[in-house]
């Protein structure tokens, strides 16, 4: 397995954000440096006035999508948000956002969540991913 894992999330929906909190959770349990690049709806996602909020699945998930919300309610499933942040906590995390998207939607560090670590460009991520496994999410 690598030693280092690095995450793109360029989706804001419930399925893909609460898959990678997921995964690099994992990651961090299991002592991996892991890196996540937020671009486009990624990003909006953890604006400070929209990370603690309920999120839209795709349309595909139809009729679906308000049961599985749900669902994952009642099974006390740890919202994607909350999931990041102990990631952060307990393992070497590190979440940043893409300096073109901040700049394309007119957005600074001081828009959002704590938990973005920086705001770098793509080939500043290109280098702290050098040598390990990368996923698109």
């Amino acid at each position: 397995m690598s030693s280092k894992m690095s995450f793109v999330a360029f989706s804001g929906t419930a399925d893909k954000l609460q898959a990678l909190a997921t995964m690099v959770s994992g990651a961090a349990a299991m002592e991996v440096e892991t890196h996540v690049f937020l671009t486009f709806w990624g990003i909006m996602a953890l604006r400070k006035d929209a990370v603690d909020k309920p999120l839209p699945l795709p349309t595909e998930y139809g009729e679906q999508g308000k049961q599985i919300l749900e669902i994952m309610e009642q099974r006390g499933v740890t919202p994607f948000a909350e999931l990041l942040r102990l990631a952060t906590s307990v393992g070497d995390v590190h979440i940043h956002a893409c300096a073109m998207t901040v700049d394309l939607f007119n957005m600074g560090k001081d828009d959002l969540d704590d938990m973005v670590e920086d705001i770098i460009g793509v080939g500043t991520f290109i280098q702290l991913a050098e040598g390990g496994s990368v996923v698109f999410i």
